[in-house]
């Protein structure tokens, strides 16, 4: 006698049912990752986008800032702020100069005596 669907097992009247639900929810859960996914990389893209305007927005003012470390360093604009700035300083006085002689050199050897000299040539003895 054949048996109708009523004696089947729970097992096999499901199987194709949760078949259906498993592809759908594979389907379903792959569309929901590649949608995060997407914005996760243009999430990424904009923060990268706005770290590089601040970097270049950084390298402007430390460009601008050395600029005008150079001008307050030249010795135009120390000389123009230098009475502002009531530091006492003026041109040095001769008298105030210590000139120290250059020390002579003692030369030990013919090799030493060629350093001293500035002498490029190479001796060929030990």
């Amino acid at each position: 006698m054949a048996r109708n669907r009523k004696h089947q097992s729970a097992a096999v009247r499901f199987g194709p049912a949760l078949k259906a639900f498993m592809l759908c929810a594979l389907i379903g859960g792959s569309g929901v990752g590649y949608v995060w996914q997407k914005s996760q990389i243009d999430e990424l893209g904009r923060q990268i986008k706005q770290r590089e305007v601040r970097l270049a927005e950084l390298q402007y003012q430390n460009k601008k800032l050395a600029d005008h470390l150079a001008i307050l360093r030249s010795p135009k604009d120390l000389r123009r702020r230098l009475p502002d700035l009531k530091l006492g300083l003026g041109p040095v006085h001769p008298t105030q100069v210590w000139r120290l002689p250059e020390p002579p050199v003692v030369a030990d050897d013919a090799e030493d005596e060629r350093i001293a000299r500035n002498d490029t040539r190479v001796s060929m003895t030990p």
